[in-house]
């Protein structure tokens, strides 16, 4: 199946998400992931390959499945965000989880993991906005009936602010906190510009990446892989297929901010943020969102992931710093299912989750006893 078959297809249901496109199977297939790509049609065909070839019609499911070898013949899967269905229509819903749960026994699967965005409320919990989607619950009672856990291992943000872009630009801004608003007005007094990058400014990007994580503490991966995934994604979005942009902000010509702006079937996403420490003041990246929430409107893009908000919305949570930044331009928190796992063995899913984990910790831990010894 080419890309693009695959993308028009996914980009016809409910929710589709650019982690499920066929340029994300490409990224992990470079990284020791197999993606397999499962389709269940009007008719009540299921069929699940890592080569199609034959344009199919009639969709009502769909779900990229990536699969990696664990130990011997046992393997991992994952459907990041997906699959991608009507969630509400409980004989669909049967039907794909009973054919999941097939396919990943039929594969010896130790596990098949799935983080579908189903929508269990929305606001602040306790907060005067809060709204319970009672469709949601519902979704992950059944899952938990079936015998899917939640997962120890939470790979995407179960949580995230949605800002809607479906309004006028003006609107947008005035949903703004007014302090977010006054930010962004000072950037753009001081001088603060923002441009649209190339594949030439990547090098440069990926070096202001590696400072901001030294500087807040959080791990990335080696240049390489974003260097796949950005040149992957950097391309001109026709007809709903997925695109990437690098934003930049310059002072006086010199980069001191950039984000990366993905957008897939009327949804713009903000994955990857850095910034540099000169110039902080001049509030470089509150211009560089409201650039960002005005070039998805431009391409289509009726609503804006911020990509990411706290598990527990007080202080205690390590994303309360961004999630403070993230409120103020006038999103609304969106909880989601998060990641849930089937296991057909519970043995080996104990095996693997539980017991494997803590031998490791220990060898590690042996490794630097001894390390520690020879240098004394």
């Amino acid at each position: 199946m080419t890309g693009n078959i695959w993308n028009e297809i996914i980009s016809k249901l409910p929710d589709p998400h650019f982690l499920q496109t066929f340029e994300w199977g490409q990224v992990k297939a470079k990284y020791g992931w197999v993606p397999y790509y499962a389709i269940w049609t009007e008719d009540g065909k299921f069929s699940v390959s890592s080569n199609y070839q034959l344009l199919v019609t009639k969709v009502v499911a769909a779900a990229l499945i990536l699969k990696r070898t664990a130990f011997r013949r046992f393997s991992i899967f994952y459907a990041p965000k997906g699959p991608l269905m009507d969630w509400t229509n409980e004989s669909l819903r049967k039907r794909v989880l009973d054919d999941l749960q097939s396919f990943a026994k039929k594969q010896g699967a130790i596990f098949l993991k799935l983080d579908p965005d189903v929508v269990l409320g929305r606001g602040v919990p306790a907060s005067v906005d809060e709204v319970t989607e009672n469709s949601g619950q519902a979704v992950m009672s059944d899952l938990k009936r079936r015998g899917w856990v939640e997962s120890s291992d939470q790979i995407q943000f179960r949580n995230t602010v949605m800002v809607d872009l479906s309004a006028s630009e003006e609107d947008i801004l005035m949903r703004m906190k007014q302090k977010t608003r006054y930010n962004v007005r000072l950037a753009e007094k001081k001088g603060v510009t923002v441009r649209v990058g190339t594949v030439e400014d990547l090098p440069a990007l990926y070096k202001m990446y590696a400072e901001t994580s030294v500087r807040d503490g959080f791990v990335i991966r080696d240049e390489e892989y974003y260097m796949t995934v950005w040149k992957l994604f950097m391309q001109e979005a026709v007809n709903g297929q997925p695109s990437a942009v690098p934003l930049i902000a310059e002072v006086d010509g010199e980069a001191v901010a950039a984000i990366f702006l993905f957008m897939f079937a009327g949804r713009g996403y903000y994955v990857y943020g850095m910034s540099r420490d000169k110039h902080r003041e001049k509030m470089p990246t509150y211009l560089l969102q409201w650039a960002a929430m005005k070039h998805a409107k431009a391409h289509g893009c009726l609503t804006y992931d911020l990509w990411g908000a706290p598990d527990v919305f007080d202080e205690s949570d390590s994303m309360w710093g961004v999630y403070r930044f993230k409120e103020g331009l006038g999103g609304e928190v969106v909880r989601t299912l998060g990641a849930y796992d089937f296991a057909p063995s519970k043995f080996w899913y104990s095996m693997y989750s539980d017991v494997m984990p803590r031998v490791l910790n220990f060898m590690r831990s042996r490794g630097k006893e001894k390390t520690k010894q020879a240098l004394e």
